[in-house]
């Protein structure tokens, strides 16, 4: 008969190291999730650092105005799709009237200069830290004096952008105005006749009569645009920049608001701009080092004909062809021209007749002789250029004085799209007739918002 097993005794120490063996067992399972959920953490946070949460990063502050990367990438991608605009818009034209781009001087020139910016994430990424600075400096600005740009105020400016004119067309005028010029002096006129310098510029005629400017206020297409239509137009433009990582809002506040912005502002920082600030007619010989110019000096004081020595020596063609020639120009004017700090000061703090010593610039050195000193009305255009100007220096002012700190992985956000191969894989594909006509058009269109002075790029608008 088979003996049976004796039961087998239980011990403490048999229920203790059971215990062991459950803690051991249950302390791996716990590390083994743990680890895998830090991994699965790790490429999940990975994953979204690169892609969603990238685009809440900082990447420039201005005056503590943070700057998200989609913005600037955005931004960048409406940029860099205007170069490229820009430069099919110039081929298809050089094209059309038979000149070769890759043999025209001029036309080569251009392209290289615009495939030199795409090719340059420093050059973009400059640009568009240009367009957002100016706008947060305008918007600061707009803050702090109560300026104030509603909803309906960018309705309107959509609506007159895609020419959609619910309450009718507007109407073009015409404002006259009216502009008298003194006459010369005694003196001036035995300056000038004692030049060689047979033909003067309009400006500085003898005989000046009253002459009526009319500046025309440019009207709208006289095509009326339906209310489906427009709606269908400003839907194809967000559409096309929603490709490019733009929201609606963004859309709204970048092109339109903004653009409100800057009018309104630079309208308040630009209103001491005079419409008849005084003026200097001047003449100069530029040459290129001090030596050469203390010796046309020497000359000069020694009764050489000053439009003789302009004609001989002056390296500034455009003006040595009228005897040195620069005609009234108001302060800031050759500075911004030359390069030359100290021309106002000099040219400005002349007695009439009376030559400078050699002035310095950035392309050389000018002998100045002033032949009068007037206040002077401003032409429509010349007065927006000095608006400009100005404006443009009370940006820089801003940009002197702000605290303006950019993220040091700036460029590892610099898109590359679009570009020129993309662009003209796109034309080649769909060059027919109807298309080529279409793709002409908007790229005219894009040309010339491209080439319109802006701190922001221009929205696009489709061809019907």
């Amino acid at each position: 008969m088979a003996q049976s097993k004796s039961p087998r005794i239980i011990t403490k120490k048999h229920l203790a190291r059971l215990e062991r063996e459950h803690r051991q067992t249950r302390a791996l399972i716990i590390g083994s999730i743990v680890i895998v959920s830090i991994v699965l953490l790790s490429i999940t946070y990975g994953v979204l650092n690169a892609t969603v949460l990238l685009n809440y990063k900082t990447v420039e502050t201005v005056n503590n105005d943070k700057v998200t990367v989609r913005e600037f990438q955005a931004r960048a991608k409406a940029t860099r799709e205007q170069l490229v605009n820009q430069y099919l818009y110039y081929y298809q034209m050089a094209i059309m009237f038979g000149m070769d781009p890759s043999t025209d001087a001029s036309l080569n020139q251009l392209f290289t200069n615009i495939q030199t910016q795409l090719d340059s994430p420093e050059a973009i990424a400059n640009q568009v830290l240009t367009y957002i600075e100016d706008d947060l400096f305008i918007r600061q600005y707009a803050e702090k004096n109560n300026v104030v740009v509603t909803e309906a105020d960018i309705e309107k400016k959509i609506e007159e952008l895609y020419k959609y004119f619910p309450a009718g067309t507007p109407t073009s005028t015409l404002t006259p105005t009216s502009f008298t010029y003194s006459t010369l002096s005694a003196e001036q006129l035995l300056l000038v006749t004692a030049t060689a310098t047979t033909t003067l510029a309009p400006s500085i005629t003898p005989t000046v009569a009253s002459t009526e400017v009319a500046t025309k206020t440019p009207a709208p297409t006289a095509t009326p645009v339906t209310e489906e239509a427009y709606k269908t137009s400003y839907q194809e433009s967000l559409d096309h920049y929603k490709t490019m990582g733009f929201t609606e809002e963004m859309f709204r506040r970048i092109f339109m608001e903004n653009s409100l912005y800057r009018d309104r502002v630079k309208e308040l920082v630009t209103s001491d701009v005079s419409h008849a600030p005084e003026q200097v007619w001047a003449r100069h010989i530029l040459v290129a080092d001090e030596a050469t110019a203390k010796a046309v000096v020497a000359l000069l004081q020694n009764g050489v004909d000053f439009a003789g020595l302009a004609s001989e020596y002056s390296t500034d063609t455009a003006s040595s062809a009228k005897g040195g020639d620069l005609g009234w120009f108001a302060a800031g004017v050759m500075e911004s021209q030359f390069g030359a700090s100290d021309f106002d000061s000099v040219a400005f703090g002349l007695e009439i007749g009376a030559i400078s010593q050699p002035v310095a610039s950035s392309v050389g050195y000018h002998i100045i002789q002033v032949l009068g000193h007037d206040t002077r009305p401003l032409t429509d255009e010349e007065y927006q250029a000095a608006v400009e100007s100005a404006f443009n220096t009370w940006l820089e002012e801003q940009r002197a004085a702000s605290t303006i700190d950019v993220n040091p992985d700036l460029l590892n956000y610099v898109p590359t799209k679009p570009d020129l191969q993309g662009a003209f894989t796109d034309l080649f594909a769909t060059q027919t007739a109807s298309a080529a006509t279409s793709a002409v058009q908007q790229q005219t269109d894009a040309a010339i918002f491209a080439l319109t002075p802006s701190s922001t790029p221009q929205p696009f608008t489709p061809t019907p």
